[in-house]
């Protein structure tokens, strides 16, 4: 009998072995490890690259490609609060990217992270970006710091935001303790 309560609980061990095999694994901070968290946030780091490049030089097209066609845009940082289709929003910032692109204003944007989360395919990033325009007059507006959340999906080898979400002002302070 004292054999049988040692295989059986050998069994249960090994079983709950197999089924954790590979699955994600909580750290002690709660944190969900994936063995492709390396990968994915190096691809995502060099997606929000682009987004700031696109930003920096006026690139209206390669700006429009980093959002899936389908994608939303909420704001509730302003007394306007919104959810728009981004084809709408892009409507609205096209002068920006003309504007920077002929020279008449530059603009930049930055972002930094508090959680990242995500799959091979799939990521939920939460942060905080900076923004900042410049209309040549030399009086550049004051950085803008923006709480926001971002879905995105990988498509064809290639990131896309289906969400942004401007959730409310940010503060330097808390720019500054983001990475």
């Amino acid at each position: 009998m004292k054999n049988i309560g040692i295989v059986i609980t050998l069994m249960l061990a090994l079983s709950v072995a197999i089924a954790n095999a590979g699955n994600p694994k909580n750290d002690t901070n709660g944190k969900i490890e994936t063995p492709n968290d390396s990968l994915r946030l190096a691809e995502l780091n060099n997606f929000w690259a682009e987004v700031s490049r696109t930003v920096n030089e006026g690139d209206f097209e390669g700006y429009k490609a980093t959002y899936h066609e389908d994608a939303v845009v909420v704001f509730t940082t302003g007394e306007n609060k919104a959810s728009i289709p981004i084809a709408k929003a892009l409507l609205n910032w096209k002068q920006g990217f003309i504007d920077t692109q002929t020279g008449k204003t530059q603009n930049s944007v930055e972002f930094r992270f508090s959680q990242r989360i995500g799959d091979e395919t799939t990521a939920h990033e939460t942060g905080i970006f900076a923004y900042q325009s410049n209309n040549g007059t030399g009086n550049a507006n004051q950085k803008q710091f923006v709480h926001f959340d971002a879905l995105l999906v990988k498509r064809d080898k290639a990131w896309l935001l289906v969400m942004e979400y401007q959730k409310s002002k940010a503060t330097e302070e808390e720019w500054n303790l983001l990475k």
